[in-house]
């Protein structure tokens, strides 16, 4: 049987990169993308010679690609590499996002509509162009990256939250639409994961931060990783629709940073 086929949206740096380095590690071919430039508020940057660099370091390849997952264009660029190289799609892991921090009074409408693009509009664009080849082939698997704070919000980045919360009811709608196409999503929703954004938004806060939490640590990517990688795996064949809430406890006691 010949590998099966992931596409990662934001799969160049941080949790995305995890996702594509766990992914290839367990013998998935990997299409990887993102962007090099600097984005809204975001730390990511240059993370496809960053990615390329720990593939080699583990002996490990992935396609790794630049395009933008708010361009309708772009992304139907890289469907169209996955099939013309591999001749196949199994999986989709919707994870690029950008958070810019703000209240809605301090956020700009064009801010607004950027993080929607990215985070909400990027998902329906790949799920709109990846969907006709899972259901050409009769099975697939979907993914799409939330957050806790789409579930329970938070001040200060109300733009993320509400993009995260809607990734969240998509994820649903999506799971009842697909099902008779034996096509399952589902959706994660990591709490504060140790990534150079989170580092960045939290500094000099950590300790603090992490007391709130019962397991006694923030997440690693390679946590949200490993909870991707299951849930495209047949052992996960009888879960769609759900989301999995990735938080160390924090979200039983009341505490999320």
């Amino acid at each position: 049987m010949d590998a099966r086929v992931a596409i990662v949206t934001g799969g160049t740096f941080g949790i995305g990169a995890a996702i594509s380095v766990d992914l290839a590690r367990r013998g998935w071919r990997v299409v990887a993308f993102g962007l090099d430039a600097p984005q809204l508020s975001s730390v990511a940057q240059d993370g496809s010679r960053t990615l390329r660099t720990e593939l080699r370091a583990q002996g490990l390849e992935a396609d790794v690609m630049e395009a933008d997952v708010s361009k309708a264009t772009d992304v139907q660029r890289i469907v169209d590499h996955a099939m013309g190289r591999y001749a196949r799609i199994d999986a989709l892991v919707n994870n690029a996002a950008i958070g810019p921090l703000g209240g809605v009074l301090q956020t700009a409408e064009d801010v607004w509509d950027r993080v929607i693009d990215v985070n909400l509009k990027g998902a329906y664009l790949c799920c709109k162009a990846a969907l006709p080849r899972l259901r050409a082939a009769g099975r697939g698997t979907i993914v799409n990256v939330s957050s806790v704070y789409g579930v329970m919000g938070r001040t200060g980045m109300g733009q993320y939250d509400t993009t995260k919360a809607a990734v969240l009811g998509f994820t649903r709608a999506l799971a009842v639409e697909e099902a008779p196409h034996r096509i399952r999503v589902n959706a994660v929703a990591p709490a504060v994961v140790k990534t150079k954004f989170a580092q960045a938004l939290y500094e000099g806060r950590e300790e603090e931060v992490v007391r709130s939490y019962p397991a006694g640590r923030l997440g690693v990517p390679e946590d949200v990783a490993g909870t991707v990688a299951f849930l495209l795996s047949e052992q996960a064949s009888w879960i769609t629709g759900q989301t999995v809430v990735l938080d160390g406890g924090a979200t039983l006691v009341g505490g999320v940073g």
